[in-house]
């Protein structure tokens, strides 16, 4: 489909789901890079517990409190 066309129908307010190939969708500026880092034992222990009773896991957690402090930082 020629971008008029889509941007014709994305205006109009249609359902464009199936004009969309989701497996091949990615975000921009959204990938990963891994990262090794060491803490010492009680602070994964304190990371567990907390993840423990937010319902997340461990590097869920850590990844939402350093994009937190970033956004805090700008």
């Amino acid at each position: 489909m020629k971008a008029k066309k889509f941007d014709k129908k994305f205006e109009a307010g249609e359902d464009m789901t199936d004009d969309l190939n989701f497996s091949k969708a990615r975000r921009l500026n959204q990938g990963t890079k891994r990262v090794n880092i060491d803490f010492p034992a009680w602070v994964v222990e304190k990371l567990d517990k907390q993840s423990k009773r937010l319902g997340i896991t461990r590097q869920a957690l850590i990844k939402v409190w350093i994009a937190k402090k970033l956004k805090e930082a700008v």
